[in-house]
C-alpha cells in the first residue's frame, strides 16, 4: 500500500498499476499476436558486463543490472551518479545538492559501516577507477553494470564490499566510420518553490504582537505594552518601508495603520537567483574493421547554476583504440582527459555567506539597494544605485551582508584536471587458454582558489582575503589474468586466475593570505599578511591475488567458485592480509522439459549466492584523508614559538578487516513470448568487526579511536518487471518497474547505545535512528512549546509527562531516515519517427529533519529574520488550539531541534520526460546523414511531497543543511549521424 504522504495530486497511478495495466494490454493482443508482436530470445539473453569479463544474464549465479546508454543519454545530467536514481532496484542515489558538478551519494543494498566507507567501487572499462566520477562524459558511456552480490563483486575483494557500479565506454564498430553530433541549449530553475513567506504587511503586525508579548509584565500592561511595541517597531527592525509619514505603521490595535503601504518589495531569492542557461555539445568519430576499431570523442559543457555566480564548466575528450596486432595478440588503450572549472559560492551549512540560506532568510523590506524615506533609490555621485549593505539591520537578518555585491567581486573556484589513461595486451596461446596483462593510471589534479574581495563586505574589514589550495592524487592498477575457457559435450568450464596490485599516493597543500593593497589582484602575493599553511599526504599500497571457477552442464545447471586474498597496507601485518570469497548456483530450468512442456515460461532461472568481502576504509572522525590505525597519530601546535605534538590517535595493532557477508536469493522469469520479463531477489548483507572510532573519556587526552566491534545487517526484496504492451511495425510501448524493499538493523555494539548528534546506534535499531525530543504540542492555555519529558517522582514511579523547558525534554527514538522502499517506473513510447520516454521515481518511508525551515520560524526572538507563513496560524487567545506557540521577543527555544521539525521522507519525483522527433530518411540522406533527430527533455520536471518549500532528496542521514537546491531543466537539442 502506498502511503497517503507520496502524492498530493489529485490523479496518481502507483507503479504496480501500471505494471498490470502492460500486463492487461498484454494479455488482451495475446490472441491475435503475430511474429513481429513478440520479443525474441536474443533481447532476453543480453551478455552483461561483470568482475574480469562477460556473461549471458540467464545463465549467470550472481546479481547484476544493467543500464543501457538510452537510458543514460537523454538525461541532462553533469554527473552519471545523479543518472543512477530509479533506474536499478537496490541502488539508493541521493542527489542531496543542486551546485552543478557535484556528485549524489550512491548506497547499493543499504549502509555497509559506521565509521568506514559505505561508497561503492566505480570501474571502468574492466578496471578500479581512481578518478572524479564528474570527468566521465555520459556522451562516452555504453553501458552501466551494478554488481551487487559476492559472486558478482568478490573478485574485486575489499575494493568492493560495497557493491560495484562496472561503466563500459563506447567502442567502434565493424564498418563505415561514423560521426555522431549533438548539441543542446538547456535552461534551469528550482525543483521545488522555496517556503512561502509572510508578506511585509504580515510581518510587521506579527513582529509588533511579539515586541508586545515581550514587554508585557506585572509592571507593564498590555495597553501599555502595546504603545511600546508601536513606537519601538521600526527601531527594533531597523527600517520604516512605509515611510516617514507613517513613523509608527502598525497601532496600538496590532493593525497597519489606514493608508499605510509598503514603499518596496524586494525579494532576495529574485536578486540572488536566477534563470541558469545550460549548454552542450558533444562530438565523437567511430568506426572499426575486421581486426582493429576506435572511438573518439569531444565534449563540453557549460552547467550555470540557479545561484549567481555558481555553475561548472567541463572539456573533455578521449581516444579508444583495440586491435588485434596478430592472431595471438589484441591490444588496446583507453585514454580520457578531463579540465574542468567549478564555480562554487557558499552553498552549504548555516555559516553566514551562505548564498541558499541568504536569499531565504532576509525579508523582503530590506532592500538590495540603499533607499531614501520617500522609497526612491539612494544614487552615488555618478547616478549609479548604491547596494545596501544593512548596516542598520538587526544580526539575525544577515547584518553588513549584501551577496549580490559581493559574490561578483570575489572568488570560489575549484579547477581540477582529470587524466586517465588505460592499456592492455591479451595474448591467446590457445583456442581456449588466453593471458591479459593491463595497466591503469589515474592522475587528478586540483586547484582551489577563494579570494574575498577588499571593497565590500566582510572582507572589506581585513583588506581581503585569499585561501589557495592544491592537491595531486595518483593511482595506478597492475593486473595480470589467465583464463582458461573449454566445452567438453554438454559441460562448460571456464577459469580465472590472477594477480593485482593497486598503489594509491595523494598530497595536498593549502595556504591564505590577507591584506590587500589594491582591489581586484587576487592572487597570493599580493596580499601582505601571511596566515595559514598547510600540508600533508597519505600513500596506500594493496595487492591481491585472485581466482574463479565457473562450471556449467548442458546449459542449464551453473555453480561458480571465487576467492581473492588482498593484503593492505592500512592494518598491522599480523592483521595484513584479508581472505574473501564466494560460492554460486543457477538453474536455468525453462531448459527441462517439464517446463517446457508447461507452455507458460520463455525463461525461468532460479540463482543462489553467498560470500564474504572486506572493509579497510576506515576514516577519520571528521570524514576526511584515511588513516592507518597500527601507526600513532599526532596534532602539532605553535606553543609559544616553540614546535608541540599531541597525540590524537593510538596504536592499535588488533584493528583488522571489516566483513560483509552477502546472501542473494533470485528468480527470473520471461512469460507470455517474452512480452514480461522480471526478476525477483531476496538479499541478506550482514556487516561483521565493524570497523568503529569508539568514543573514550576526554580525560584521556583522546576522543576516541579504531576498533573492530559491532554488526549490522540489510535485508530486503528487489522487484524489476519489464513489460512490451505493445510492439508492431509503427508502434512500440515499454514498460519497466523496479522497487526495492530495505531494512537496516544493527545486531551488535560494544555497549549499550552509541548517541551521535541527532542520531542513537543502538542494537535494534537502524544506523540513522533520529535520537531526539518529542514534540507534544502547545498549551493550549498559554501558548508555551510543549516537550515530552519522562522523570522518576519522590516515590520512584516513571512519570511520563509534558515540559516547556527544552532541557528537561527526554530524548527518545523518533524513527528513522532510511526509506522503507523505493524504485522508479520507466516507459518509453516509439510511434513511426516519433520517440518519447519518461521516469518517475519514488521513496516511501524515512523522516526528514528539516533544520532549513527552522531559521523561518522563530517565535520573534530573532527579530528581522524572514518568517514562514505558518507563522500566520501562532497561538493567541482567540486561536488556543494551534502547533505554533506565542509570539514573543523572549526566547522559548521551540525551534530547538524536536521531533516537531521531523517530516515524511516520502515522495515521487517525474525525474526525465523526452520528447523527440527523427527525420524520414528522404529529408537528409541526400546531405550524406544516417540519422538526424531533434528532442526536448526535462529533468526534475514535477515532484510530489507533503511538505511545501522543502527537497524532499535530502542527505543520506536525512538532515536538511541549507543545501543548494535541485534544478529543473529544460534542454533543447539535436543529434545528427553522418
Amino acid at each position: 500500500m502506498i502511503s497517503k504522504n507520496l502524492i498530493n495530486s489529485k490523479v496518481w497511478i502507483p507503479p504496480v498499476a501500471v505494471f498490470f495495466l502492460g500486463i492487461m494490454g498484454v494479455q488482451a493482443q495475446t490472441q491475435t499476436q503475430t511474429k513481429k508482436d513478440t520479443v525474441n530470445e536474443k533481447e532476453i539473453d543480453e551478455v552483461v558486463v561483470i568482475a574480469y569479463g562477460k556473461a549471458k544474464r540467464t545463465s549467470y549465479t550472481g546479481s547484476v543490472a544493467t543500464i543501457s546508454s538510452d537510458k543514460i543519454n537523454n538525461r541532462s545530467v553533469t554527473n552519471i551518479t545523479k543518472a543512477l536514481e530509479g533506474q536499478v532496484p537496490g541502488i539508493q542515489a541521493v542527489s542531496a545538492s543542486g551546485q552543478p558538478g557535484s556528485t549524489a551519494s550512491v548506497r547499493i543494498r543499504g549502509i555497509g559501516s559506521i565509521s568506514a566507507s559505505s561508497d561503492p567501487l566505480y570501474v571502468v572499462d574492466g578496471i578500479p577507477f581512481d578518478g572524479n566520477i564528474n570527468s566521465i562524459s555520459p556522451n562516452d558511456i555504453e553501458s552501466i553494470s551494478v554488481l551487487k552480490d559476492a559472486t558478482a563483486s568478490s573478485l574485486y575483494g575489499s575494493r568492493g564490499a560495497n557493491g560495484i557500479i562496472i561503466i563500459t565506454t563506447k567502442s567502434g564498430k565493424k564498418g563505415e566510420s561514423r560521426i555522431n553530433f549533438n548539441i543542446s541549449q538547456g535552461f534551469s530553475g528550482r525543483a521545488v518553490k522555496d517556503y512561502k513567506q509572510v508578506s511585509t504587511d504580515q510581518y510587521f503586525q506579527l513582529y509588533w504582537e511579539a515586541l508586545r508579548n515581550g514587554y508585557k509584565s506585572g509592571q507593564i500592561t498590555s495597553q501599555q505594552a502595546a504603545q511600546m511595541a508601536s513606537d519601538n517597531l521600526t527601531t527594533a527592525l531597523g527600517i520604516n518601508p512605509y515611510g516617514a509619514g507613517f513613523p509608527n505603521p502598525v497601532g496600538t490595535d496590532g493593525k497597519l495603520v489606514p493608508g499605510a503601504k509598503a514603499l518596496w518589495n524586494d525579494d532576495w531569492r529574485d536578486i540572488l537567483q536566477r534563470t541558469a542557461s545550460r549548454s552542450q555539445v558533444d562530438f565523437d568519430i567511430s568506426g572499426g574493421s575486421e581486426k582493429s576499431n576506435y572511438f573518439f570523442s569531444l565534449g563540453y559543457l557549460d552547467d550555470k547554476g540557479i545561484a549567481i555566480e555558481s555553475g561548472f564548466q567541463k572539456f573533455s575528450t578521449r581516444l579508444k583504440i583495440n586491435s588485434e596486432v596478430k592472431k595471438w595478440l589484441n591490444a588496446g588503450a583507453n585514454l580520457s582527459y578531463t579540465n574542468s572549472i567549478q564555480n562554487a559560492p557558499p552553498s552549504s551549512d548555516s555559516r553566514t555567506d551562505n548564498i541558499i540560506n541568504a536569499a531565504r532568510v532576509i525579508p523582503s523590506f530590506y532592500p538590495y539597494y540603499e533607499r531614501n524615506a520617500d522609497g526612491s533609490y539612494v544614487l552615488d555621485a555618478e547616478g549609479n544605485r548604491v547596494f545596501d549593505f544593512g548596516k542598520y539591520r538587526p544580526t539575525s537578518a544577515l547584518q553588513n551582508q549584501n551577496a549580490a555585491a559581493t559574490l561578483p567581486l570575489d572568488k570560489n573556484e575549484n579547477k581540477e584536471d582529470n587524466f586517465s589513461g588505460k592499456g592492455f595486451l591479451e595474448f591467446t596461446f590457445l583456442p581456449e587458454l588466453k593471458f591479459k596483462t593491463s595497466f591503469s593510471v589515474d592522475l587528478v589534479n586540483y586547484n582551489g582558489h577563494y579570494y574575498s574581495n577588499p571593497l565590500l563586505g566582510e572582507g572589506s574589514e581585513i583588506g581581503g582575503s585569499v585561501t589557495k589550495s592544491n592537491s595531486r592524487t595518483l593511482s595506478y592498477t597492475t593486473s595480470n589474468i589467465l583464463t582458461f575457457d573449454k566445452k567438453f559435450g554438454k559441460h562448460h568450464l571456464n577459469v580465472l586466475g590472477g594477480q593485482e596490485f593497486y598503489k594509491y599516493d595523494y598530497q595536498t597543500i593549502s595556504g591564505s593570505r590577507s591584506q590587500f593593497s589594491l582591489p581586484y589582484y587576487y592572487e597570493p602575493d599580493a596580499a601582505a599578511l601571511l596566515g595559514s599553511f598547510s600540508g600533508n599526504s597519505d600513500k596506500f599500497s594493496l595487492l591481491s591475488f585472485l581466482g574463479r571457477a565457473e562450471y556449467d552442464f548442458n546449459n542449464t545447471y551453473f555453480l561458480s567458485v571465487s576467492g581473492r586474498a588482498d593484503g593492505s597496507s592500512r592494518f598491522f601485518a599480523d592483521n595484513r592480509w584479508g581472505k574473501f570469497w564466494s560460492v554460486g548456483a543457477s538453474w536455468k530450468a525453462s531448459n527441462e522439459d517439464f517446463i517446457k512442456n508447461l507452455n507458460v515460461f520463455n525463461q525461468l532461472t532460479l540463482r543462489a549466492s553467498y560470500g564474504g568481502q572486506g572493509n579497510d576504509k576506515l576514516r577519520r572522525p571528521n570524514g576526511s584523508s584515511l588513516y592507518y590505525a597500527y601507526q600513532e597519530l599526532y596534532k602539532f601546535y605553535n606553543n609559544l614559538g616553540e614546535p608541540g605534538t599531541v597525540l590524537e590517535k593510538v596504536q592499535t595493532n588488533d584493528v583488522k578487516w571489516e566483513t560483509n557477508l552477502n546472501l542473494n536469493v533470485g528468480l527470473e522469469f520471461a512469460v507470455l513470448n517474452n512480452r514480461v520479463k522480471g526478476n525477483i531477489e531476496y538479499f541478506k548483507r550482514k556487516s561483521q568487526d565493524l570497523l568503529f572510532n569508539m568514543p573514550v573519556a576526554p580525560s584521556l587526552g583522546i576522543s576516541d579511536f579504531p576498533f573492530n566491534v559491532g554488526t549490522i545487517q540489510n535485508t530486503g526484496f528487489e522487484f524489476s518487471f519489464f513489460t512490451t504492451p505493445v510492439k508492431n511495425d509503427n508502434f512500440q510501448w515499454n514498460v519497466d518497474v523496479n522497487l526495492s524493499t530495505l531494512t537496516n538493523k544493527i545486531t551488535k555494539l560494544p555497549k549499550g547505545s552509541v548517541i551521535t548528534g541527532t542520531k542513537r546506534l543502538e542494537v535494534g535499531g537502524s544506523i540513522y535512528d533520529f535520537f531526539i525530543p518529542e514534540w507534544m504540542g502547545v498549551d493550549s492555555s498559554n501558548g508555551k512549546p510543549l516537550w515530552r519529558y519522562i522523570y522518576q517522582d519522590a516515590n520512584g514511579n516513571t512519570v511520563d509527562g509534558t515540559t516547556s523547558e527544552y532541557a528537561k525534554a527526554t530524548k527518545t527514538v523518533q524513527g528513522s531516515a532510511l526509506p522503507k522502499v523505493m524504485g522508479g517506473v520507466t516507459t518509453s513510447i516509439a510511434y513511426k519517427n516519433f520517440d518519447l520516454s519518461g521516469l518517475l521515481t519514488f521513496s516511501i518511508g524515512g523522516k526528514i529533519l528539516d533544520t532549513d525551515y527552522t531559521s523561518l520560524m522563530s517565535n520573534g526572538s530573532a527579530g528581522g529574520r524572514a518568517w514562514s507563513a505558518e507563522m500566520l496560524n501562532r497561538w493567541t487567545p482567540e486561536n488556543p488550539n494551534t502547533d505554533v506557540p506565542a509570539l514573543s521577543t523572549a526566547t522559548n527555544n521551540w525551534t530547538s531541534t524536536s521531533s516537531r521539525f521531523l517530516y515524511s521522507g516520502t515522495y515521487a519525483r517525474l525525474k526525465n520526460v523526452s520528447l523527440g522527433y527523427t527525420l524520414p530518411s528522404d529529408y537528409f540522406e541526400k546531405l550524406g546523414l544516417k540519422k538526424f533527430r531533434i528532442y526536448v527533455q526535462a529533468e526534475n520536471l514535477l515532484t510530489f511531497y507533503k511538505h511545501k518549500g522543502m527537497d524532499p532528496e535530502q542527505a543520506l542521514d536525512g538532515t536538511t543543511y541549507y543545501r543548494y537546491p535541485a534544478m529543473r531543466t529544460i534542454t533543447f537539442g539535436l543529434q545528427a549521424t553522418l
